[in-house]
């Protein structure tokens, strides 16, 4: 039912009815998705039990580099990094101690992200001279390359071959296996990550970050400390990152160098840039579509051979043909990022 607003000054009182605002789109497709991650086991066999599962951690990821570009204009190539290296920390912890109790494992997993991403921050961007865009990607990208090559090399940590041997994750007497049971773990850790970013993008906070995106120049003339500002959602993501890598060192019950070089970081962009950067959600469903698009096109013996040149190009399309990405054609630029103020007619800005 609409409504009824007093409008007040033109002689008598008159009486309008206002129209009953709709659901923003964005709010829809994250609702969506949501649910739809919710029911899933319930009609999916059990290897696509597991891979959504895989799929969710990764997502997690992307959420965390979407938090650094798409609201605080944060290129980061390093993202793989955090991930790896708290996938290995939580790894050795279960091989050579026999510690896989994730009250324990699973924060600190998130803090060994958080404290690398800090410490590549204070590199970064906390410098003399404010870092460019460029400076910060390769910055990342190196650090990412060179923690690769020394996994690969470590023996220790089992050098090219991985380390393996990783315990099953355990929360108090309950152990979590491949399946629904870690499915729903990894979905309901997903979902208050979710949250926590939805809200911190929408606080007060948020809204510096959003004039750290449009207008970083004017928000420091104004006497913001943009870069300190930068440098707490890096280390944000970076604890996001270290929690996800946690959870796939228990899930797949091994860590490779793979997981932390350049072609894991350079796909987390592609989630995030795919799906829409600026929504959050955004880079779930791209992580998802280029994750079932693999699984598909790899399947197909006709183009086996050749198929990741096939993803790249469509995904090449998309971003070159629509920037905001798949969401972009369904989510309105208002409700994306930067959009903070009320639709016109309704009083102004805020």
């Amino acid at each position: 039912m609409a409504d009824v607003v007093h409008k007040p000054g033109a002689g008598e009182g008159r009486l309008a009815f206002s129209r009953p605002s709709r659901l923003p789109r964005l709010l829809m497709v994250e609702i969506a998705v949501f649910l739809a991650l919710a029911v899933m086991p319930l009609f999916l066999e059990f290897f696509w039990v597991v891979f959504l599962t895989k799929v969710m951690i990764l997502g997690m990821v992307a959420l965390s580099f979407d938090l650094n570009w798409g609201y605080s204009g944060i290129m980061s190539f390093g993202q793989a990094l955090f991930f790896g290296t708290s996938a290995y920390v939580v790894g050795l912890l279960g091989r050579d101690m026999d510690l896989a109790q994730g009250l324990i494992t699973l924060p600190l997993g998130a803090l060994v992200g958080m404290t690398l991403a800090l410490l590549m921050a204070m590199f970064l961007l906390l410098g003399k001279r404010t870092p460019t865009v460029i400076f910060v990607s390769l910055g990342t990208l190196t650090g990412s390359y060179a923690a690769e090559r020394l996994a690969a090399a470590w023996y220790y940590i089992g050098g090219a071959n991985g380390l393996s041997g990783i315990p099953v994750l355990s929360l108090g007497p309950v152990e979590f296996f491949e399946g629904p049971e870690f499915y729903y773990l990894a979905f309901a850790l997903l979902a208050v990550v979710y949250l926590g970013c939805r809200f911190f993008v929408r606080s007060q906070f948020g809204l510096v970050l959003a004039g750290m995106r449009e207008q970083e120049r004017r928000l420091a003339f104004f006497g913001y400390r943009v870069q300190l500002f930068k440098a707490i959602v890096f280390s944000l993501s970076g604890m996001i990152a270290g929690l996800a890598g946690a959870l796939y060192a228990y899930h797949e019950g091994f860590a490779g160098p793979r997981i932390l070089g350049i072609n894991l970081s350079t796909m987390i962009v592609l989630y995030a840039l795919l799906g829409g950067s600026g929504t959050l959600i955004g880079a779930i469903v791209g992580c998802a579509m280029i994750e079932v698009g693999s699984l598909f096109l790899a399947d197909q013996p006709v183009i086996r051979d050749f198929w990741p040149v096939i993803l790249g190009v469509l995904m090449l399309l998309v971003i070159l043909l629509k920037p905001t990405g798949i969401l972009g054609l369904f989510v309105p630029e208002r409700e994306r990022i930067g959009s903070f103020r009320r639709e016109s007619g309704t009083g102004g800005a805020p």
